[in-house]
């Protein structure tokens, strides 16, 4: 018992508590790490099959929003999605959460030049826990600032044997052995 509070520690609740962020997290990293290895099956795998999501640029369910968000970033050269901070309530088997990102977008030129697309908001979102998986239901994409400037690939031309990023499946990570 809680000698300030007179409340009962329930750590089966703090663990039930803990292990459903640590699932949440995991989903957010599964679709982050989706888009920039242009992984659908991985994007996806972050969404339980009756989501809704809305990106400004379409709305929709979760299998025509990655085809949507694959299709469009296939386009570019690479890109860069990092999560921020997150505020996470968890209910029960529901949760609602907040999720800030930064993401850089490497754009294809006219003239055969690049820009730095940069754009900064935030997954607002609705999960669940089905058959022991939190997954997304609802995710809405709010933009907060958006920057786009001049680009060059002059550090890869300069420097030919650094590793770099790769995209369906020649990725470092997953072309080399893991540890």
């Amino acid at each position: 018992m809680d000698a300030l509070t007179g409340t009962r520690f329930d750590l089966e609740a703090e663990v039930r508590d803990l292990a459903a962020r640590r699932d949440i997290a995991d989903a957010a990293a599964r679709y982050m790490r989706g888009l920039d290895r242009l992984d659908p099956e991985l994007q996806r795998s972050a969404f339980h099959d009756d989501a809704e999501i809305d990106c400004g640029l379409m709305k929709g369910g979760a299998d025509a929003f990655v085809a949507f968000a694959q299709g469009f970033l296939a386009d570019m050269g690479a890109t860069h999605h990092l999560l921020g901070q997150s505020r996470l309530a968890i209910h029960g088997e529901t949760a609602t959460g907040e999720w800030y990102f930064q993401a850089w977008h490497s754009a294809p030129q006219d003239d055969g030049g690049v820009r730095d697309l940069f754009i900064a908001g935030r997954y607002l979102d609705a999960y669940a826990c089905r058959d022991g998986e939190w997954r997304i239901v609802r995710r809405t994409l709010v933009t907060d600032w958006v920057k786009d400037d001049p680009g060059t690939l002059d550090f890869f031309a300069a420097n030919p044997g650094a590793p770099r990023g790769g995209r369906r499946g020649a990725d470092p990570s997953q072309t080399q052995p893991q540890n």
